[in-house]
């Protein structure tokens, strides 16, 4: 496998990704997130080195022959991929070959404010991007980001986005301990999420050692600060070892429960106990609980 064509890797969310690194000879970004498990570096607002739009469809029909049984093609970088300056005739050329698959981009967002970013974007099927803060301060604390880059524009464009994109449309937010694990903040990120209106929140924490010297929050800490979400399809990234309180929950509770907010196939298996699992199965089987498979996540949600 080249330089360029990474994986196949699993991906709780999304499947089995076959992955497109579109600057694999070193970090080009406009952040320098605290977070990054990359080392830092100065952002910057476009790429010194780019790598040919054929020399990646090259690599890519080899790889697709070699791994046919993806789910994903996904688009990302050693720093950000919507800086890559051939990004419009790169989406078009894997488009015509990439068949059933679906073609995914991972991005921190920041291209969004521009209009002809907005439509090249719209040829993906799922775009996945970045909104760790909703306030000026708290994003140029965690995100680092390239001068007069503004997060309120960010957030408005984000919002114009989704009007015209007819895919499947995801929001992550990763939390650092001290930075925007604060309920204030995240109250803020839920008003903005309700008018941009992803498809799906992705919550996560640190798992890999970062660039600067910040920590993680705990699992428990993640669920108290996705109830700020409200209305939205929010999933939670449980660490693996994480054992979690089992809850009982009688018939009206589940469904009061999944009125405030949808839960993932991982949230009824790691806070249900076995009884609740019981009563869960049955509200599904009576259909009073329907089943919405979102960018390749589980969550169940009441009928409309």
């Amino acid at each position: 496998m080249s330089e360029i064509i990474f994986g196949p890797v699993n991906s709780r969310r999304f499947g089995k990704s076959l992955g497109i690194d579109l600057s694999p000879a070193l970090k080009q970004c406009n952040f320098d997130c605290v977070y990054c498990e990359l080392k830092g570096a100065k952002p910057i607002k476009e790429m010194s080195e780019v790598v040919l739009v054929r020399e990646i469809i090259t690599s890519l029909k080899k790889a697709l022959i070699k791994y046919s049984d993806i789910d994903v093609i996904t688009l990302t970088a050693n720093g950000e991929p919507t800086l890559y300056p051939n990004l419009r005739e790169l989406v078009d050329e894997i488009n015509k070959i990439k068949g059933a698959h679906k073609l995914l981009i991972l991005s921190n967002g920041a291209s969004i404010v521009n209009p002809k970013m907005q439509n090249i974007l719209s040829k993906i099927d799922i775009v996945k991007l970045s909104l760790d803060c909703a306030t000026q301060k708290c994003f140029k604390k965690i995100d680092r980001p390239y001068s007069q880059i503004d997060i309120y524009k960010i957030i408005e464009s984000m919002k114009k986005f989704r009007k015209l994109y007819k895919g499947s449309f995801v929001i992550e937010i990763l939390v650092v301990e001290g930075i925007n694990d604060k309920i204030q903040e995240f109250e803020k990120l839920g008003d903005a999420l309700k008018e941009i209106k992803p498809d799906r929140v992705d919550i996560s924490t640190i798992d890999r050692p970062p660039a600067y010297k910040v920590n993680m929050v705990s699992t428990d800490r993640l669920k108290e600060l996705s109830l700020c979400l409200k209305d939205l399809h929010v999933s939670i990234a449980y660490r693996k070892d994480y054992k979690g309180k089992k809850n009982s929950f009688n018939d009206s509770q589940i469904l009061n429960l999944i009125s405030k907010r949808p839960q993932s196939s991982e949230d009824i298996n790691l806070s249900f106990d076995d009884d609740s699992k019981k009563r869960f199965e049955i509200l599904l089987e009576k259909k009073l609980i329907h089943e919405e498979s979102i960018a390749g996540t589980i969550f169940y949600i009441l009928p409309s």
